[in-house]
């Protein structure tokens, strides 16, 4: 028999980069290439729930009412296993086997984030449950060992994940540039397929750096990139971030595209929405696209300018969901009184 120690109940977000991630420098530690900049999204979250009991079993990894695959229950054991080894360093108590319920409110493994919500909330519930306060730079790199971008979906509203230059990863962490932002946006999130993707986004970053030739020049433009985008963010200068954000992502994609075998994510229709979105730009509507490892689009405009996006692409009926998304918050634990329950 088993006897409950501590349960904790955990809340993150999606974040959308506007400046890509794209490739790591070290697997094991996950530290990235290059820096990257996210919105995190009010829409699209996670909920975690740890429980560690008296038990020294297996973990489990429950995601969406499923027992999840080998593969991903791996990569949680091992941020359960640093967080273990840093409990019985201050503590000498060590935590027990632990049961994992996770929920997405949207798609699994499709190109829409889920791996850093999902680690991210992972990383707040898993230490809280263990009676630790982690400062937020040390949840940030606790949360980057499970998926890079976790690291993000601590933080609400902007966030930017510092490469770092440490070989152990003790300066790569994201940090916060505006939590709250107050101005005038909306992200739209245009789901075209909701089916896990058949390459995962490590692997077509591990391909694209291996083998795209474009690759160092990817690596070499993202540090103007990033010096851009803050600037943008910090002036409020929507057009300026937009188009930013747009090229940037075109550009990572061009980059895994001239990999080999190429590294394609898109779907016909994500072509044809790119197009309806710059003919909708040139009509008036201020709207630009990101997209990530699937062929998924988010969309950027204005709050104000929703209403009329959304009836552009009523007759649209290929698409599986269209949600708009506002600026989110960043990771929280649950209150315990809503606690009990699962969502």
């Amino acid at each position: 028999m088993t006897i409950s120690l501590k349960s904790a109940l955990a809340q993150a977000h999606s974040n959308i980069a506007l400046i890509k991630y794209w490739g790591k420098r070290d697997e094991a530690l996950k530290l990235p290439q290059n820096g990257s900049i996210s919105l995190t999204l009010d829409a699209l979250w996670t909920r975690t729930r740890v429980t560690y009991s008296e038990s020294n079993g297996p973990d489990q990894l429950w995601l969406n009412g499923q027992l999840a695959s080998e593969p991903m229950r791996l990569k949680v054991q091992r941020l359960l296993d640093l967080l273990r080894e840093k409990e019985a360093s201050s503590s000498g108590t060590p935590l027990g086997a632990a049961k994992i319920e996770s929920e997405n409110n949207f798609p699994t493994g499709a190109g829409l984030a889920s791996s850093a919500s999902g680690f991210a909330a992972l990383a707040l519930a898993a230490t809280a449950a263990a009676g630790l306060e982690l400062s937020r730079p040390a949840l940030s790199r606790l949360a980057r060992q499970g998926s890079g971008s976790a690291c993000r979906s601590l933080y609400g509203g902007f966030a930017e994940w510092q490469r770092g230059e440490s070989a152990d990863g003790s300066d790569s962490f994201a940090i916060s540039i505006d939590e709250t932002p107050d101005w005038d946006l909306c992200m739209a999130v245009l789901v075209l397929n909701d089916l896990p993707k058949a390459l995962s986004s490590g692997d077509g970053m591990a391909q694209t750096v291996a083998t795209s030739p474009l690759y160092p020049a990817w690596l070499a433009s993202i540090d103007e990139d990033l010096t851009h985008m803050r600037q943008a963010i910090a002036s409020r200068d929507f057009s300026a971030l937009g188009e930013l954000m747009e090229h940037n992502a075109l550009k990572m994609h061009a980059t895994a595209l001239a990999s080999r075998p190429a590294v394609i994510y898109w779907m016909p229709l994500t072509l044809e929405l790119l197009a309806r979105i710059r003919d909708l730009r040139q009509s008036g509507l201020e709207c630009y696209a990101t997209i990530d490892a699937g062929p998924n689009l988010k969309v950027l405009m204005q709050e104000r300018d929703w209403p009329r996006f959304q009836a552009a692409l009523a007759h649209w009926h290929e698409l599986k969901a269209l949600i708009p998304c506002r600026p989110g918050p960043g990771a929280f634990l649950v209150p315990d009184a809503l606690a009990g329950q699962m969502p």
